[in-house]
Protein backbone atom coordinates (compact mmCIF):
# COMPACT_ATOMS: atom_id res chain seq x y z
CA UNK A 1 0.00 0.00 0.00
CA UNK A 2 1.20 3.51 -0.72
CA UNK A 3 2.36 5.55 2.24
CA UNK A 4 -0.41 7.69 3.67
CA UNK A 5 -3.25 5.31 2.85
CA UNK A 6 -6.32 5.65 5.01
CA UNK A 7 -6.92 3.11 7.77
CA UNK A 8 -10.04 1.95 5.92
CA UNK A 9 -8.03 1.18 2.76
CA UNK A 10 -5.36 -0.57 4.84
CA UNK A 11 -8.02 -2.87 6.33
CA UNK A 12 -9.49 -3.47 2.88
CA UNK A 13 -6.03 -4.38 1.55
CA UNK A 14 -5.43 -6.88 4.39
CA UNK A 15 -8.88 -8.41 3.95
CA UNK A 16 -8.33 -8.93 0.21
CA UNK A 17 -4.89 -10.44 0.85
CA UNK A 18 -6.35 -12.85 3.39
CA UNK A 19 -9.18 -13.94 1.11
CA UNK A 20 -6.81 -14.58 -1.81
CA UNK A 21 -4.41 -16.42 0.47
CA UNK A 22 -7.25 -18.77 1.47
CA UNK A 23 -7.65 -19.59 -2.22
CA UNK A 24 -4.00 -20.62 -2.54
CA UNK A 25 -2.71 -17.65 -4.54
CA UNK A 26 1.06 -17.03 -4.28
CA UNK A 27 2.19 -14.23 -1.94
CA UNK A 28 3.47 -12.03 -4.77
CA UNK A 29 0.25 -12.35 -6.73
CA UNK A 30 -2.02 -11.76 -3.76
CA UNK A 31 -0.19 -8.58 -2.74
CA UNK A 32 -0.41 -7.27 -6.30
CA UNK A 33 -4.11 -8.15 -6.61
CA UNK A 34 -4.94 -6.56 -3.26
CA UNK A 35 -3.08 -3.36 -4.11
CA UNK A 36 -4.67 -3.12 -7.55
CA UNK A 37 -8.15 -3.67 -6.13
CA UNK A 38 -7.70 -1.04 -3.41
CA UNK A 39 -6.24 1.46 -5.89
CA UNK A 40 -9.14 0.84 -8.27
CA UNK A 41 -11.67 1.43 -5.50
CA UNK A 42 -9.88 4.60 -4.42
CA UNK A 43 -9.85 5.92 -7.98
CA UNK A 44 -13.54 5.14 -8.49
CA UNK A 45 -14.39 7.14 -5.38
CA UNK A 46 -12.20 10.09 -6.40
CA UNK A 47 -9.79 9.76 -3.49
CA UNK A 48 -6.23 11.08 -3.90
CA UNK A 49 -3.37 8.57 -4.07
CA UNK A 50 -1.99 9.88 -0.78
CA UNK A 51 -3.62 11.63 2.14
CA UNK A 52 -2.95 15.30 2.74
CA UNK A 53 -1.43 14.54 6.14
CA UNK A 54 2.34 14.36 6.55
Amino acid sequence: MPAGSSPMRERQYEHIKDSHEDRGVSKEKLEERAARTVNKQRAEHGEPKTSGKS
